[in-house]
């Protein structure tokens, strides 16, 4: 498959799971079909800034690995990733617009800020539901859409229209369709 056809299908992923990165992470996302097998598929992609040199970056989470991509023009591509099997904990934490994302990987461990909010929630979220089900995670993908009605819930919650308890209540049903 040429470079250009694995990119449109990669892009055609992202666009499935309702992922739509900014211009920012242009650079990070056509690195993708070097860096990704033919086979390998995305289970939730984000973007954010790499707390140690504040570079924007992605981390891609796949049906094999955990993958943080920087592509910056002077300091040329990074990649690192992480199996699985070496993630003791991935965790979220949010601020007014904004959050962050900490994985503890081994002996390591990788902080990404400046994620959207919801972003964060949901890649967390998904990337512990493929942990804890990979042979089944493909089989009951999320409807199409999700995102933006968790986000309307937010918004919601956010607004003090719904309550924490209602919230968390529409949230776990709307995952469990």
């Amino acid at each position: 498959m040429s470079e250009k056809s694995r990119l449109d299908e990669i892009k055609n992923e992202l666009n499935r799971l309702d992922i739509s990165p900014t211009i920012f992470a242009r650079k990070e996302v056509h690195e993708l079909p070097d860096i990704l097998s033919e086979d390998e598929k995305i289970v939730y992609l984000v973007e954010g800034r790499n707390k140690l040199n504040n570079h924007h970056i992605i981390l891609v989470a796949t049906d094999r690995r955990l993958i943080l991509v920087d592509k910056e023009f002077m300091y040329g591509l990074k990649v690192e990733d992480y199996s699985y099997g070496k993630i003791s904990s991935i965790q979220y934490e949010t601020a007014l617009l904004l959050a962050s994302i900490d994985v503890k990987v081994a002996d390591d461990d990788v902080e990404i800020d400046g994620v959207g909010k919801y972003h964060a929630e949901l890649f967390c979220e998904k990337v512990r539901d493929f942990m804890s089900r990979p042979e089944t995670y493909f089989q009951n993908r999320y409807e199409p859409g999700l995102l933006d009605k968790l986000e309307q819930l937010g918004r919601l919650k956010e607004n003090g229209v719904i309550s924490e308890e209602e919230f968390f209540e529409q949230k776990k049903k709307l995952m469990e369709k």
